[in-house]
This record gives structure tokens, sequence and C-alpha cells, in this order.
């Protein structure tokens, strides 16, 4: 009789634990066969019914936004900023096209709605769709958040308003930046607030030279450094 090498019996253990193995599953699936076929069939039906829903009513919703939005920009680029924000007879405006669409119609719709309430002095209404602006372009998102500081310094919150155009410099970090740290400037001295309003201004000149902000920003330092 041959000897059985070390080799051929870890082959056959091997053998042995997949056979075992299959036996369970086999097992396994006869005693729980109709509840993972439910499972599976259930899965199917929710992707199923997330493509008919996103075929045949979100996509739909998104071109009559769309559709909607066209005339409210219109007025918006006109300077008509009530009757962007209302609609006519015949055209929503932006705060209907909100309530019944919502970002369907674009994250431009929050910027647009924000930026005309800021125009008519609405501005705690202006700062909550501004809030809800988060548009990927970086040069669009800081303009919102520099609106939200300009209504914040309307209602006298100069530090609340620091910190977005704060926040804008940061977000557009280009020569874009200067006309921000300037607004933050500003709303540092108006808050008391020299100390913090120079190194707005210094880090224009230091930063942003080129910027039209640069050209002045001398006095403006000069102002604060001899009044100290």
């Amino acid at each position: 009789m041959a000897k059985v090498t070390k080799k051929q019996e870890q082959e056959e253990l091997r053998q042995q634990n997949v056979a075992e193995a299959v036996s369970k599953t086999e097992v396994f699936f006869k005693e729980n066969g109709k509840l993972i076929y439910g499972c599976v069939i259930a899965v199917l039906l929710v992707a199923a019914c997330a493509l008919l829903v996103n075929r045949f009513y979100i996509q739909p919703k998104k071109v009559q936004a769309t559709d909607q939005l066209a005339q409210a920009e219109r007025w918006f680029e006109a300077g008509e900023y009530e009757l962007a924000l209302t609609g006519d007879d015949n055209d929503l405006g932006l705060e209907d096209i909100i309530n019944q669409y919502g970002s369907k119609a674009g994250e431009a719709v929050y910027l647009y709605a924000g930026i005309a309430k800021l125009q008519t002095g609405a501005y705690e209404e202006a700062i909550s769709y501004l809030k809800k602006y988060d548009g990927e372009d970086p040069i669009m998102l800081a303009r919102a958040q520099a609106c939200i500081g300009d209504a914040y310094v309307e209602l006298q919150d100069y530090a609340a308003a620091i910190d977005w155009f704060t926040k804008a410099a940061k977000t557009t970090d280009n020569a874009l930046a200067a006309a921000y740290l300037m607004k933050a400037g500003i709303a540092a001295e108006a808050d008391g607030k020299a100390g913090q309003a120079l190194s707005f201004y210094k880090e224009i000149k230091d930063k942003w030279a080129a910027a039209p902000e640069a050209m002045e920003i001398d006095k403006y330092i000069t102002r604060i450094e001899t009044a100290e």
C-alpha cells in the first residue's frame, strides 16, 4: 500500500473542507431561499421605482423649473428685483419657483433670490436664501458669501459680516479676494476693531497688490496707524 504523504493529506483535508462548505451553502439556500429571493426582488423593485421616478417625475420637474426660471433671470438681469421675486400673471417669480421646485431649478435660483432680497431690503430673507446656495463655482460661491456679509452689515451685525467677508476671500483666493477683504476691513472699523481692520488692509497690500483696492490702501493703513 502506497504511503500517504503530508501534502496529499493536506489536499484531501482541503477538498473535504470545500465539500462541507458547499454542503452548508446548499442547506442555507434550501432553508432561506424564499427570504433571499424576496430580498433580491425587493432590491430590484426599489431600483426600478427609483429609475421610473427619476425619468417620469424628477426630470420633467427639472425641465419645468428651468423653463420657469428663464423669465425670472431676465427680470433679475434687468434689475427688476421685485418682479423677479414675485413674477406676474404669466410667469412665476423666484419665490414661487423655489416653493414649487426647490433646487430642481438649479442652485442659482437661491443666489438670484438672495441677491434680489438684498436689493429690496429684505435682509433676513436674503441671508436665508443665500445660505442655501451651494454652487460649485468658487467665484459665484464667494459672491453669495459676500452678499451674506452685506446683509449682516445692513443689520449692523458686523461680527457676522466680517466672518462672511473673510470666508468669501478664502473661497475665491484670487484678486477678487481684495474686494472682500476691503469689505471686512470697513465692517471691522464700524465695529470699533481698528486692529482687525488694519490686518485686512495690510493683507490687501501684501497679497493683492495688483488689485484695484490696493491702489489707495495706504491711506486706510496710514489713517489707522496715525490714530493709534
